[in-house]
């Protein structure tokens, strides 16, 4: 049996996950290992019928919330919704962005300019969002003009020295794509991020399978760089903290 997750923690009324990326939460078509929720009964078996607390999109890898029964996800939907929960992200970014911390306050709406059904964008009319951001680290990374693989040393001709950022997220609100929009607002979109990134046709030319080598090459890394890694929050007069760390294509970008 291929492998569902990799398990964080699971008691009696919660499984926590790792959710890998390139992984949708819910089903859209596809065999039983397509989304984390048929991984997640599959897992379970006939123990229970599981819900999702929160969700990822779909190239997102992180934490998530399970619970296994309709009254714990009840309870911990209030948590959710009241916002009484402390998201934690990491993100690698283009550029080196100024400053060692600040907070993106700036409202989130639906973009009826672009041809992609899906994407959001910042616009004053908007509903309120902020994120608040620690650069962690600035780096040089050797990036090849037609490849996303790592870069040789044999290599160095054909390449360029291109900045990045790995930032800390917070999230203080929780609109759809927030970070994504966030960040690429500050001028810093995330590494492989293919809506906003800056060329819509790169997600275009994934979904209708026509993505080039070129393409990819431009991308860097085939997933965006993405990971929320830590979740907090009260319930049932206990303080709950999961962490988990990012992916081995993320990790590997910074070295």
């Amino acid at each position: 049996m291929d492998k569902l997750f990799d398990v964080v923690h699971e008691d009696a009324d919660l499984l926590v996950v790792h959710k890998p990326a390139d992984l949708v939460c819910h089903p859209t078509k596809g065999d039983e290992y397509s989304s984390l929720i048929s991984r997640a009964r599959l897992y379970l078996k006939t123990e229970s019928e599981p819900h999702l607390v929160n969700r990822l999109d779909r190239e997102t890898s992180g934490l998530v919330v399970i619970a296994k029964n309709a009254v714990v996800a009840r309870e911990l939907g209030k948590i959710w919704e009241t916002r009484a929960i402390q998201k934690e992200y990491l993100a690698i970014v283009h550029g080196h962005v100024r400053g060692e911390q600040g907070l993106i306050d700036a409202p989130l709406g639906k973009d009826e300019t672009s041809i992609v059904a899906i994407k959001d964008c910042v616009r004053p009319d908007g509903t309120p969002s902020q994120t608040e951001y620690f650069v962690e680290r600035r780096f040089f990374r050797a990036v090849s003009p037609d490849t996303s693989k790592p870069i040789t040393q044999n290599s160095q001709s054909t390449t360029s020295l291109s900045p990045f950022t790995l930032l800390r997220l917070l999230p203080r609100s929780g609109r759809k794509h927030q970070i994504r929009i966030h960040l690429q607002h500050l001028g810093h979109p995330i590494v492989g991020d293919k809506i906003y990134g800056g060329d819509t046709d790169l997600y275009l030319a994934l979904v209708e399978g026509r993505l080039t080598e070129e393409q990819r090459g431009r991308l860097i890394l085939s997933s965006h760089a993405l990971h929320a890694g830590r979740l907090q929050f009260h319930w049932r007069d206990r303080d709950w903290d999961f962490t988990t760390p990012p992916e081995p294509a993320f990790t590997e970008f910074l070295k």
